[in-house]
This record gives C-alpha cells, sequence and structure tokens, in this order.
C-alpha cells in the first residue's frame, strides 16, 4: 500500500503493526549514460516489488528524493541538502508516523552518500521511540553476499552507475539509459585500504569528491550491465527486503 494513495480514515483503521518504509534516494550525475533520478528510481522500484508481493503487509511512504550529495555537485545537475536539513526531514516524517500508532518504521536507503546520517537517524530516533521497532536498510547490503556472486565486472565495478546500477536502469527505464554514452572504467586509484564499491567498502574510509573518484562521474564498470542482470538484482533484494517486512510485521 502506498501511504499518499490512501485516505486519512484508512490510515487510521489500518493495523498498527503493518511496517511503515520511507525510502530515501538522490538526484545526482550517474555519469553520461544514466539520469539524474538513478538512485530514486532504484529505491521506488525495490518498493513497487516488494508492494506487488504482499501490498496488505507494507505501508510506504512518498521517497525523499533529493539526498546529501554535496560530493557530487562538481557534475552538473546534482541536487543535495545538509546533513543536518535530511536528518530532520527523516525526523519529522518518522514522528508524524509514530504519532498515528505505528510500530514499525523502516528506511530504504538507495543512496551510499546517506549512509551516515541514516545510522545517525536509526540511533537517536530508535532511542527516543523504544515502543518502535525502527530499521536502517540500504539495497545492496541487504543481500550482499548473495549480489556478490552476480558480479562480473570484478572489484571496483560495482559502484556508482557501474554494473549494478546499469542494470537495474535497464529494466527499469531501459529509454533513459544512453548505451552509448558508456564508457571505460574511470575509477582513480587511490591508497588500497581505501578501496572499495557497492560489493566491498574499504578498510578506512578516506575522503574524496566523486570528481576526484572518477573524472566521468562514473565509479564502476557500467559496460558489464545488462537487462537480466537487472531482474537478477531485483529478484534478490527483493527476496531479503521482503523477510525484513514480515518479520517486523511479524513480532
Amino acid at each position: 500500500m502506498y501511504w499518499d494513495q490512501l485516505t486519512s480514515p484508512q490510515i487510521a483503521e489500518l493495523d498498527k503493526n503493518i511496517p511503515v518504509i520511507l525510502p530515501i534516494a538522490a538526484i545526482e550525475q550517474h555519469g553520461a549514460h544514466l539520469p539524474l533520478a538513478t538512485d530514486r528510481m532504484i529505491g521506488e522500484h525495490h518498493c513497487q516489488q516488494l508492494n506487488k508481493k504482499i501490498g496488505d503487509k507494507v505501508l510506504i511512504l512518498p521517497t525523499i528524493s533529493v539526498g546529501c550529495s554535496e560530493h557530487h555537485t562538481d557534475f552538473a545537475g546534482s541536487l543535495s541538502v545538509q546533513h543536518s536539513t535530511f536528518l530532520n526531514q527523516m525526523t519529522d516524517i518518522a514522528n508524524c508516523v509514530v504519532k498515528y500508532g505505528f510500530k514499525n518504521f523502516m528506511v530504504l536507503n538507495s543512496h551510499g552518500g546517506n549512509l551516515a546520517i541514516a545510522g545517525t537517524f536509526l540511533e537517536i530516533f530508535g532511542y527516543r521511540n523504544p515502543q518502535c521497532n525502527v530499521v536502517v536498510a540500504t539495497w545492496w547490503k541487504i543481500a550482499l553476499e548473495k549480489l556478490k556472486k552476480l558480479n562480473k565486472s570484478g572489484q571496483g565495478g560495482a559502484g556508482h552507475a557501474g554494473e549494478f546500477e546499469t542494470s537495474l536502469m535497464l529494466l527499469i527505464a531501459p529509454k533513459l539509459v544512453q548505451k552509448d554514452k558508456i564508457g571505460k572504467k574511470t575509477n582513480v586509484p587511490t591508497f588500497d585500504w581505501a578501496e572499495g564499491d557497492m560489493l566491498a567498502g574499504g578498510k578506512a574510509g578516506l575522503y574524496r569528491t566523486m570528481k576526484a573518484m572518477t573524472p566521468s562521474g562514473v565509479y564502476g564498470d557500467a559496460n558489464y550491465g545488462t537487462k537480466k542482470q537487472g531482474k537478477q538484482i531485483t529478484k534478490i533484494v527483493g527476496k531479503a527486503l521482503q523477510k525484513i517486512v514480515l518479520d517486523l510485521y511479524g513480532k
């Protein structure tokens, strides 16, 4: 079910054990071949699949589309908000949900730049609302081991606008993927302890802007992206996401 497609009386009458999902994303550059809305579209795609499977056991809020993307703003079109702004927005929405009596609140993240502030939200909001189960999940992390088996581009290939995001967008919105603009992998190497992508983070964090990491704006190898792989990713993530929601609902 979608929160904003219901009436106020319908929301009031719902089972308050139904998990409520807040998708958080980003509007930012994804190289020359993917649209700015890639993260939002991927997050909403996973929510749509969940709604098809267990729509009566999940309630999906409108997406917070613009996230923490300041490190992308060297590339035109990228939008960003301050971390404090983003934290306040998540908290204000969650406060409304809890006010109406819902006991399970989940943030579903589809942007790497939101990871840190989403973790802060989890600690603060979870502590202040002990009557609730509060969860933060990032789509590629909830099924990491199975997704690793799909990786064809090797280390550093499944990064920003790389193999996995391109595969998903070829499935979700193929007309928005400019295949002729897909170039070679342009990852700029740094210390070995700081290297990482969606599948394997570095041993320690090293701040770099996205332009310092890759002059093309693509960190990874989009040449390995396929619609078939997009379907496989969707299935794997869908099962993992469904398990989290049903576990919360059954508690």
